[in-house]
């Protein structure tokens, strides 16, 4: 029942962040920092859901989503930090995303499609420094880790 409703999540939050973009309501800031909020969402209640059977992948999961908390709160409440951050940010989104990625395939070795999702993470990862290095377009930035959250709750579904 748990891996069922993390997976649910993660597919919501993929479509709140493909979703959002289009709306065009709020700002860059607030648009990263809510993509980083979702994600942050996603891992701190990873972290929680597989503490009993994987603690080390948990204080992974866990330590990921308090730093990406903390990032999303200041992004999205102090707009000045995103002025300071915005190159950082893009190369910094895109090496959490990896690392993110790194985090599934370890915790996910058992799971019949755990290695894929930890290999879509480093690759979308990847894509994101590459694709905000030169487009720099929050819409398409934002998308690429919704991808990422709904492949991972499509195939958390499957393996089920």
């Amino acid at each position: 029942m748990k891996s069922k409703f993390i997976s649910l999540l993660a597919i919501l939050l993929g479509l709140i962040i493909i979703i959002f973009p289009v709306m065009g309501l709020i700002g860059v800031g607030s648009l990263i920092g809510l993509s980083v909020l979702l994600v942050s969402i996603y891992l701190l209640v990873l972290g929680v859901s597989i503490v009993d059977y994987n603690t080390s992948g948990a204080i992974i999961d866990l330590l990921l989503g308090m730093i990406l908390l903390f990032l999303s709160i200041g992004l999205i409440f102090n707009p000045t930090l995103l002025g300071f951050l915005t190159e950082i940010s893009l190369y910094f989104a895109g090496i959490m995303l990896i690392i993110v990625g790194l985090a599934s395939l370890i915790n996910n070795r058992a799971s019949r499609y755990g290695f894929y999702i930890g290999i879509s993470g480093i690759v979308l990862g990847v894509l994101y420094i590459i694709i905000g290095t030169y487009v720099a377009n929050p819409i398409i930035l934002g998308s690429l880790i919704g991808i990422w959250l709904i492949i991972s709750g499509i195939l958390n579904l499957l393996d089920r």
